[in-house]
């Protein structure tokens, strides 16, 4: 007797290859096929494939000529940019540097005079002392 938890099972076995076969005789059929219904010899069509070919690589050529024109102008317009700038910072420092010089020309002469009017004030009150009698005597030390 069965066993009621064992399955009914089925196996099919196959009697032969894949199908390369198959696959390989098609594709010689349809090379057959195509040669003996194609409207062009094989000279002709070969002429025509490099009458292509020759399109291709003559649109290609433009394409890329027109891409190389297009970053040489690109290239001049940056480098036309970059030198009016390296004008523009180079004029900035130039005034930079002359403001500079001026200010310090201008601060040294403030300075002579700030000491020159610290001396002439010492002066005055070494002379006004000494006037008053000498009381408060100021010295040099």
């Amino acid at each position: 007797m069965r066993d009621s938890d064992e399955a009914p099972y089925i196996v099919i076995e196959r009697d032969g290859g894949g199908g390369l076969g198959s696959f390989v005789l098609g594709a010689l059929i349809g090379a057959g096929v195509a040669l003996l219904l194609a409207p062009k010899t094989g000279a002709e069509t070969q002429e025509d494939l490099k009458e292509h070919a020759r399109k291709l690589r003559s649109a290609a050529e433009e394409r890329v000529k027109e891409a190389q024109r297009q970053l040489e102008e690109r290239l001049d317009d940056v480098r036309g940019g970059v030198e009016t700038r390296f004008g523009d910072v180079k004029e900035a420092v130039s005034a930079g540097r002359d403001a500079a010089s001026e200010a310090r020309s201008d601060l040294e002469h403030r300075l002579q005079r700030s000491k020159a009017a610290y001396r002439a004030g010492v002066q005055a009150a070494r002379e006004t002392i000494a006037a008053e009698g000498g009381e408060d005597g100021l010295s040099d030390d």
